[in-house]
Parts: C-alpha cells; sequence; structure tokens
C-alpha cells in the first residue's frame, strides 16, 4: 500500500469528522436529540481513531534497535486493533446506553426542529467526500479484487478502517436522520431512540469486524499466494537452486516482508562459488517481490532421509539417515554386502 495514499484518507477523514462533531454536539445542545448525541460521540471517536492510525504509522517508521531488531512496521496493527477498541466502547457501548435510556424517557423534538435534519444532510455531504477520498486511495491497490476481500486480506490496516468507519459513518447518519425525522413526524422520542440503538448495533458490528481482521495480522500473516509463487520461481529459476526444501514468510509490517527457506543446492568447490549462488537468488527474490527485505537463505544438499523428515526438527539435515528398506546408511544396499 501506498503510505501516501493512506494518510490521505486518514487526514480526509480526520478533518471531516472535526466538523462533523461540532456541528452535531450544536444540533444536541439546541435540540436534545439522543440520536444526535450518538453521532457526536460518534464522530468525537472517529476523530481520535484517526490520529490514532497517523501516530501509529509515525512510530512504524522508527529504526530497528537491538532490543527490536526488526523494526517497529507491526506497530501500525497495534493502534489500528486500539481503534476497534475505541469504536465498540466509545461508539458503540455508548451509543446502546444512550438509546436504552432515551427509551426510558422518550421525549419528542420540540425547539429548533430544523437544526439536527439541516446538520444530518450537511454531514452526509461531508462524510461522503471522505468515503470517496478512502474509495479512490484504496482503488489505487485493490486491483480486481472484491471489497470485502481487500479488506480481509489488505496488509496494511490504514485503508481498510477508514472505509469501514467512513462506510459506518454514512449509514450511521442516515439511521440518526430515520430516527429524527420519525421523531418529528409523529412526535414519539421513542423513534430517536430507536435511531441511535440501530447506530449502536452498527458500530459494534464493524468494530468487531476491525477487531479480528486486526488480530490476524498482529498474530502474523504469510505472503499471499501470487507473492509466494513469485517468490519460489526466483528462487529455482536459476542453475544456484535444486529445489526448495521448504520455505516460510512473514510480514513484519505491512511493507516488510521476511522470507525464510531452506534451498537444495548442488555441491560447490567452494565457499566463495555458494555465497555467490545465495546473493543471486535473494537479488532475484527482490526483484520479484521488492517489499521481501528480509531475507534468509539456509543451503543444504538435497536428499531423500532430509525429505522424509518434513519441516519439523529433523528437516535441517542432508546427512543420510539409517533405512531399514535399502541399508544401514540411507544408500541402496549393494549384492553381497
Amino acid at each position: 500500500m501506498s503510505a501516501n495514499g493512506g494518510t490521505r484518507a486518514i487526514v480526509a477523514a480526520l478533518a471531516a469528522n472535526i466538523g462533523i462533531a461540532v456541528t452535531k454536539f450544536i444540533a444536541f445542545l439546541l435540540t436534545g436529540s439522543s440520536s444526535m448525541l450518538a453521532e457526536s460521540i460518534h464522530s468525537v471517536a472517529d476523530s481520535g481513531n484517526q490520529g490514532l492510525l497517523l501516530l501509529g504509522g509515525r512510530r512504524a517508521k522508527r529504526e530497528a534497535t537491538p532490543e527490536h531488531p526488526f523494526g517497529y512496521g507491526r506497530e501500525r496493527y497495534i493502534y489500528a486493533f486500539i481503534v476497534a477498541i475505541v469504536l465498540f466502547s466509545v461508539g458503540g457501548l455508548f451509543a446502546l446506553y444512550e438509546a436504552y435510556h432515551k427509551a426510558q424517557h422518550p421525549e419528542p423534538i420540540t425547539d429548533w426542529q430544523w437544526v439536527p435534519v439541516a446538520v444530518l444532510v450537511i454531514a452526509i455531504a461531508m462524510e461522503s467526500f471522505s468515503f470517496r477520498t478512502a474509495i479512490k486511495e484504496s482503488n489505487h491497490i485493490r486491483g480486481s479484487q472484491s471489497w470485502v476481500r481487500f479488506i480481509r486480506r489488505a496488509k496494511a490496516p490504514e485503508l481498510p478502517v477508514v472505509l469501514l468507519e467512513d462506510f459506518g459513518a454514512l449509514v450511521g447518519l442516515v439511521f440518526a436522520l430515520f430516527g429524527v425525522g420519525m421523531t418529528l413526524i409523529t412526535g414519539d422520542g421513542i423513534w430517536d431512540a430507536a435511531g441511535t440503538a440501530m447506530i449502536g448495533v452498527l458500530l459494534v458490528i464493524i468494530a468487531i469486524t476491525l477487531a479480528i481482521e486486526t488480530k490476524s495480522l498482529l498474530l502474523g500473516e504469510g505472503a499471499e499466494r501470487h507473492d509466494l509463487a513469485k517468490i519460489e520461481q526466483a528462487v529455482t529459476e536459476g542453475p544456484e537452486v535444486e529445489r526448495i526444501i521448504h520455505m516460510k514468510t512473514l510480514y513484519l509490517g505491512p511493507e516488510e516482508l521476511m522470507v525464510a527457506a531452506k534451498i537444495g543446492v548442488s555441491a560447490c568447490e567452494t565457499a566463495e562459488e555458494l555465497a555467490r549462488g545465495i546473493n543471486a537468488v535473494e537479488a532475484r527474490i527482490r526483484a520479484a517481490v521488492p517489499i521481501a527485505r528480509v531475507i534468509y537463505l539456509e543451503p543444504d544438499i538435497y536428499s531423500v532421509a532430509a525429505d522424509r523428515a518434513g519441516t519439523g526438527q529433523a528437516a535441517p539435515t542432508a546427512v543420510p539417515q539409517p533405512d531399514p528398506e535399502s541399508g544401514s546408511d540411507g544408500t541402496a544396499g549393494r549384492p553381497g554386502s
């Protein structure tokens, strides 16, 4: 993902949410609408979330240290997870509490009746601009993926978070407009409580979705299939490597991939020849997948015995092992031996 693209989407969302939060609070103070209060808190939470994403992006750029030798790239995932917690608690749970409180004591909107409708319409226009920016920046990297797959598989958390937040904000504004509108039409404040409850349920669902996807990134995800195929081809397309014995990949951050592989090489006369071959393989991997910045290749002489050992503890050996079917040293038995 382009870091600049993610930053543009975050800044656009932050500017929109600050402006929207102020207007919603004014509307709440004038009308006492619970939907407007829930939406105000929602916008404040979203503004804080965008600030957290910007902070996480900045802290992730710190240089590696002896204590954190692989750097701080995954700190962006931590801040994205905090965003999910804030959205769940400050946004979703508060809206549900406010809906419950309002349902116990429903009140009609009697003063400044035009204000909440005007504010919500303006907020929808501002939020649509933010959402459009997030969609535009996401399309640069989404390719042919569906939106669901993009949100689930994106390694950079900022755009999926902003996309879901903006989508939730737009739908929440529609819910608020429904609650306020029905309250004005019927004079029954229960509709305001219903709109608030719908906002709360929506935010809880979005927060849980973000938490699940971010948790997967925090646990550590490997390269996508198409990148794996490119890496495998880069390793084996030259004369240096006979085959890949086993390989693992891990995202150290949204834009940094680690590749670790045990490779079967042909017998070399000198260590210098072996080192040149490994360097050539690393260069091909980086050319094929530029984000593969940390590469560890362990050369080995492939043998059937090592292959039978699998990828567990015994895998790193190519020393012939006893084979009851062929001979004590793993080689084919000789007649008369």
